[in-house]
């Protein structure tokens, strides 16, 4: 199957790196201010749930929306992804229209880049309490 997966609030522990940098949501929106992505620590159980993920077969992508008014955060990613997921460093797709890519699951925290029109099944990364372990789980019950 191919899986496309989002990177901040599901690899990338997003809250936690603007606490830690001392930001707020707000000032995240802000042209002048911004996170520095290639710092943000890794989100719990990510790493393992990537690994099982490629053990099974699954092809695998990131798929992130930049900020658009903070290109630096656009090379940022990159960097944190060459760290952090080096298997996945040139399997990446930034978009702010992911109902866009074609797959068969997208495993992504929010709603408002397209995900609920995306062609195949999209995971609701945190909703009802939907970790990296329910998330395997789901995709072990789905037919390849």
């Amino acid at each position: 199957m191919i899986i496309y997966i989002d990177m901040d609030g599901v690899i990338s522990d997003f809250e936690r790196a603007c606490d830690l940098q001392g930001l707020t949501e707000k000032q995240m929106k802000a042209p002048d201010k911004h996170l520095d992505f290639s710092q943000n620590p890794v989100m719990m159980g990510a790493k393992a749930g990537v690994r099982a993920l490629e053990a099974m077969g699954h092809d695998l992508y990131i798929a992130s929306t930049p900020p658009w008014r903070q290109p630096k955060a656009w090379m940022d990613k990159r960097l944190w992804i060459d760290e952090h997921f080096p298997t996945l460093r040139r399997k990446v797709v930034l978009t702010h229209h992911k109902n866009l890519l074609i797959g068969d699951v997208l495993i992504d925290d929010s709603g408002y880049r397209g995900q609920p029109s995306f062609q195949g099944k999209w995971i609701h990364f945190g909703k009802n309490e939907t970790n990296w372990h329910k998330t395997l789980s789901i995709i072990s019950n789905m037919k390849k």
